[in-house]
């Protein structure tokens, strides 16, 4: 099984889907890391990506849910994955990939980012990030506003991880 832990910039990706991974014994892909140097620059400055600049970068970790697939193996990945298209390129309708969507608030996402350093995404890009969000229909929807143990459980006990 692949779990795409999905949100905007600081809901939370990296950290639910480190501990989730840990909790299932598996590898956490952080899907910035697949990004171009170019989307990187880009984002460091403030500026929003267009589809053109993202189709790449998610092909690249379609490409790496594929090879976990095929080798058997189970991986979490923390991805922004904004729009249903995109979900599609992930894997939405492939019954070995899951979505957990991270809801929060635009204040307390806002005030997360505020105290966030070390990180190329430019905390301006909330709202755009927002604006373009298209919520998931069939995601598990956990709320950022919960303790990161009870967000690991509830993840767990939607996918039935603790039978």
């Amino acid at each position: 099984m692949v779990i795409i832990v999905m949100g905007v910039t600081g809901s939370g990706k990296t950290t639910v889907g480190e501990a989730l991974a840990a909790s299932m014994g598996c590898t956490f892909f952080d899907a910035d890391t697949f990004h171009s140097a170019a989307n990187k620059a880009k984002m460091s400055s403030g500026i929003p990506l267009t589809d053109d600049d993202r189709w790449p970068w998610l092909a690249a970790i379609r490409a790496q849910i594929d090879r976990l697939l095929e080798a058997g193996d189970s991986g979490v990945f923390g991805c922004s994955a904004l729009k249903a298209a995109y979900r599609r390129v992930l894997g939405e309708d492939d019954p070995h990939v899951r979505f957990v969507y991270l809801h929060g608030s635009e204040a307390l996402l806002a005030e997360r980012l505020r105290h966030r350093v070390g990180h190329f995404m430019n905390p301006a890009l909330l709202a755009s990030q927002l604006a373009t969000l298209e919520e998931p229909q069939n995601a598990i929807r956990i709320e950022v506003a919960l303790p990161l143990a009870a967000q690991v459980r509830d993840i767990r006990r939607a996918l039935s991880l603790d039978t």
